[in-house]
C-alpha cells in the first residue's frame, strides 16, 4: 500500500476518533498505532521510536515548556498581572484592536503552545461575554501565528534560512508581505463583523510596560541566550525558552509574591499534566512520520519516491509535501525539515533566480498552511482545550481565511516569478 495513503488514513482515524471519544490524546494513539503497524514496524521497533522520542532531551525541554507556560499563566492571574494588561490594553485601543493585538503580542514569542497563554486574554477582552467560543478560537488561533512567516525568532524561519542558504534579511524581507496579508485576512474575514465596541475608560493602576514585563523578559531572556550561548541550542532547541519562561516566573514572584499555598494550587492543578500527555502523544506521532521505515529508507522519502514514480510535475511535489508534513508533524519545524530538503533537491543544481524564491514562498505557505489546519498542532489543541471547541467546528471556521491566505500567496508568488 502507497504511504501516502497510511498516512492519510491514520490521520482520518485521528480526526474521527476525536470525534467519537472526545479525547484527542486517545485518538492521536490510536492512529500512531495504526500509522506503526501498516509501515511495518514490529511491536519492539514501535515501542523503540516511541521510547527514543519520548525521552529524547527536545521532548522534556518540550513539555518543561508547555508546564511553564501553564504555571506563568496561572501565576499571571493569580496576581492580576492578566487582568491589568487586558484592561491596559482595552483602555487603549477598542475591542476589535484589543482581540488581534493580545495574541499577536504573545506571538512574537516562538513558544509551542503559546496560544494557551495569550486564550485568557482574549477571553479578557470579552468584556459583556457576547462572543462565542468558536469567535474566540477563531482570533485567538489566528492572530497567534501572523508572525510565523518571517519572525527570526522562529526556529522554522532560522531552518529555512539554514537549508535554503537565503540571507536572512532576505527571506524577511521576501516573506513580511505575507505578514501583512494574514493581518488583512484575519480583520476581514474574522474582526471585521464583530459588533462595534469603543475602548473603555479605565482608572490606570500602572504601566503597558509593566503588565507586560513577564512576556518581555521572556523575549529578553530568550534572545539574549540565543545570541550568547547558541551552544545551549545544539543542546535543547527548546532550553532558551524554558530559561526565559523560568526566568520570567521568578521575576513575576519578586514583583508579586504568591503564597505557598497559592503555588500549590498552581502546580497541582490537572490542566498541566493533562496537556502534557496530549503534547507528549503529539509528539510520538511525530516520531514515528520522521522515523525510518524497516526497509532503511525515510517514511517522506518513500512517499516522494512514490509521487515521483506517477509523474507527478516537482513544483507540484513540493508544494504536496510540504502541506503534507506541515499537516502531520503539526510543527514549523516538522515541516520545513521534512520537505525543504527535498524541494532543494527537485528544484536542480541552478534554479533561476525567479523559479527558486517563488517557490520558497509558495512552499513554505504550504507547510504553515499544512501546520495551521494540522491537529497535531499544539497551538490548537490548547485553544480547543480552554475555549471548549471541538478540532472539527475550529478547523472549518478558518477555512475561508485559509482559502484567501493560499490564494493571495499563490498571486504573490506568481509575480517575483515575474520579477525576478
Amino acid at each position: 500500500m502507497p504511504v501516502l495513503v497510511k498516512i492519510l488514513v491514520s490521520f482520518s482515524i485521528i480526526i474521527l476518533c476525536s470525534k467519537l471519544l472526545k479525547n484527542l490524546a486517545i485518538a492521536i494513539i490510536l492512529g500512531t498505532g495504526v500509522l506503526a503497524v501498516w509501515s511495518g514496524h514490529s511491536f519492539i521497533s514501535s515501542l523503540s521510536i516511541a521510547w527514543a522520542r519520548f525521552y529524547a532531551l527536545d521532548n522534556f525541554s518540550l513539555l518543561m515548556v508547555i508546564l511553564c507556560v501553564i504555571w506563568l499563566s496561572s501565576q499571571m492571574q493569580q496576581t492580576e498581572i492578566m487582568k491589568n494588561l487586558v484592561e491596559s490594553i482595552n483602555n487603549r485601543l477598542s475591542q476589535k484592536a484589543s482581540l488581534a493585538v493580545l495574541p499577536a503580542v504573545i506571538g512574537l514569542l516562538p513558544m509551542p503552545g503559546g496560544a494557551l497563554f495569550s486564550a485568557p486574554l482574549v477571553d479578557g477582552c470579552d468584556r459583556d461575554g457576547d462572543l462565542s467560543s468558536i469567535t474566540k478560537t477563531r482570533i485567538n488561533y489566528w492572530f497567534r501565528h501572523i508572525w510565523e512567516y518571517f519572525w527570526p525568532l522562529y526556529p522554522a524561519v532560522l531552518l529555512t534560512v539554514d537549508i535554503t542558504r537565503l540571507p536572512i534579511w532576505k527571506f524577511m524581507v521576501l516573506q513580511f508581505p505575507i505578514f501583512l496579508l494574514m493581518v488583512f485576512i484575519g480583520y476581514w474575514f474574522i474582526l471585521r463583523k464583530l459588533p462595534k465596541k469603543e475602548k473603555v475608560s479605565i482608572q490606570r493602576n500602572g504601566s503597558l510596560i509593566k503588565f507586560l514585563s513577564p512576556i518581555l523578559m521572556v523575549v529578553l531572556v530568550y534572545t539574549l541566550i540565543s545570541l550568547l550561548f547558541p551552544y545551549l541550542e545544539k543542546i535543547s532547541k527548546y532550553l532558551p525558552m524554558l530559561i526565559g519562561l523560568v526566568t520570567a516566573i521568578i521575576y513575576l514572584q519578586i514583583l508579586k509574591p504568591l503564597t505557598a499555598r497559592q503555588w500549590k494550587g498552581i502546580l497541582l492543578s490537572k490542566k498541566a499534566p493533562t496537556m502534557a500527555i496530549l503534547v507528549a502523544s503529539i509528539r510520538i506521532y511525530g516520531a514515528f512520520i520522521e522515523a525510518r521505515l524497516p526497509e532503511g529508507v525515510l517514511l517522506m522519502e518513500k512517499m516522494s519516491q512514490e509521487l515521483d514514480l506517477l509523474g507527478i510535475p516537482p513544483l507540484f511535489l513540493i508544494l504536496f509535501i510540504s502541506f503534507l508534513s506541515g499537516i502531520t508533524t503539526g510543527l514549523g519545524v516538522g515541516f520545513v525539515g521534512a520537505s525543504f530538503p527535498i524541494m532543494m533537491v527537485l528544484l536542480g543544481q541552478n534554479p533561476s533566480q525567479a523559479t527558486f524564491l517563488s517557490t520558497v514562498v509558495l512552499a513554505y505557505a504550504c507547510g504553515q498552511i499544512g501546520q495551521l489546519n494540522s491537529p497535531m498542532h499544539v497551538c490548537l489543541v490548547v485553544t480547543n482545550q480552554h475555549f471548549g471547541t471541538s478540532l472539527l467546528q475550529s478547523l472549518s471556521s478558518i477555512f475561508k481565511p485559509v482559502v484567501a491566505l493560499l490564494a493571495g500567496v499563490i498571486v504573490y508568488s506568481s509575480f517575483l516569478y515575474l520579477v525576478f
